[in-house]
Protein backbone atom coordinates (compact mmCIF):
# COMPACT_ATOMS: atom_id res chain seq x y z
CA UNK A 1 0.00 0.00 0.00
CA UNK A 2 2.75 2.33 0.37
CA UNK A 3 2.99 5.19 2.68
CA UNK A 4 0.67 7.82 1.47
CA UNK A 5 0.27 10.76 3.07
CA UNK A 6 -3.56 11.37 3.20
CA UNK A 7 -5.93 8.83 4.02
CA UNK A 8 -9.89 8.71 4.07
CA UNK A 9 -11.50 6.51 6.81
CA UNK A 10 -14.87 4.80 5.80
CA UNK A 11 -16.38 3.53 9.07
CA UNK A 12 -18.78 0.48 8.70
CA UNK A 13 -21.67 0.14 10.03
CA UNK A 14 -22.54 4.14 10.99
CA UNK A 15 -26.05 6.08 11.18
CA UNK A 16 -25.04 7.03 7.54
CA UNK A 17 -24.64 3.01 6.07
CA UNK A 18 -28.51 2.96 6.55
CA UNK A 19 -28.69 4.79 3.76
CA UNK A 20 -26.24 3.49 1.45
CA UNK A 21 -23.79 6.12 2.21
CA UNK A 22 -20.96 5.92 4.20
CA UNK A 23 -19.43 7.59 7.09
CA UNK A 24 -16.23 8.67 6.24
CA UNK A 25 -13.16 11.12 7.08
CA UNK A 26 -9.78 12.34 5.69
CA UNK A 27 -6.60 11.81 7.93
CA UNK A 28 -3.20 13.34 7.49
CA UNK A 29 -0.03 11.88 8.08
CA UNK A 30 1.53 12.83 11.38
CA UNK A 31 5.26 12.41 12.70
CA UNK A 32 4.06 10.16 15.59
CA UNK A 33 4.43 6.49 15.35
CA UNK A 34 1.82 4.16 16.66
CA UNK A 35 2.01 1.13 19.17
CA UNK A 36 2.53 -1.16 16.20
CA UNK A 37 5.41 1.14 14.66
CA UNK A 38 3.42 2.72 12.07
CA UNK A 39 2.54 6.13 10.99
CA UNK A 40 -0.58 7.71 13.34
CA UNK A 41 -2.69 9.71 10.95
CA UNK A 42 -5.56 12.23 12.33
CA UNK A 43 -8.04 14.73 10.94
CA UNK A 44 -8.14 18.37 10.95
CA UNK A 45 -8.79 18.73 14.70
CA UNK A 46 -6.80 16.18 15.88
CA UNK A 47 -9.61 14.14 17.87
CA UNK A 48 -9.78 11.02 14.87
CA UNK A 49 -6.75 9.24 14.94
CA UNK A 50 -5.68 5.86 13.67
CA UNK A 51 -2.45 4.15 13.20
CA UNK A 52 -2.38 2.61 9.70
CA UNK A 53 0.12 -0.40 8.36
CA UNK A 54 1.67 -0.47 5.34
CA UNK A 55 -0.82 -3.12 4.21
CA UNK A 56 -3.69 -1.04 5.41
CA UNK A 57 -4.52 -2.32 8.52
CA UNK A 58 -5.93 0.00 10.62
CA UNK A 59 -5.92 0.74 14.24
CA UNK A 60 -7.64 3.32 15.93
CA UNK A 61 -6.22 5.08 18.47
CA UNK A 62 -7.93 7.34 21.76
CA UNK A 63 -7.52 10.68 21.75
CA UNK A 64 -9.27 11.09 24.52
CA UNK A 65 -11.02 9.80 27.63
CA UNK A 66 -14.14 8.03 26.89
CA UNK A 67 -13.84 7.15 23.85
CA UNK A 68 -14.52 4.05 22.36
CA UNK A 69 -12.29 3.32 19.01
CA UNK A 70 -14.16 2.05 16.29
CA UNK A 71 -13.80 -1.28 14.54
CA UNK A 72 -14.25 -2.25 10.97
CA UNK A 73 -12.74 1.02 9.59
CA UNK A 74 -11.38 0.90 6.20
CA UNK A 75 -8.17 2.82 5.06
CA UNK A 76 -8.36 4.46 1.49
CA UNK A 77 -5.75 6.42 -0.25
CA UNK A 78 -6.63 10.16 -1.30
CA UNK A 79 -5.33 10.77 -4.72
CA UNK A 80 -3.68 14.02 -5.28
CA UNK A 81 -4.28 15.55 -8.20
Amino acid sequence: MGRDEDFELVFAGGVASATDSEDAVVVHRTERKGPGGHPIYADDTGIVQAEISDRGEVRMIASGGHQQPASGVEARPVVQP
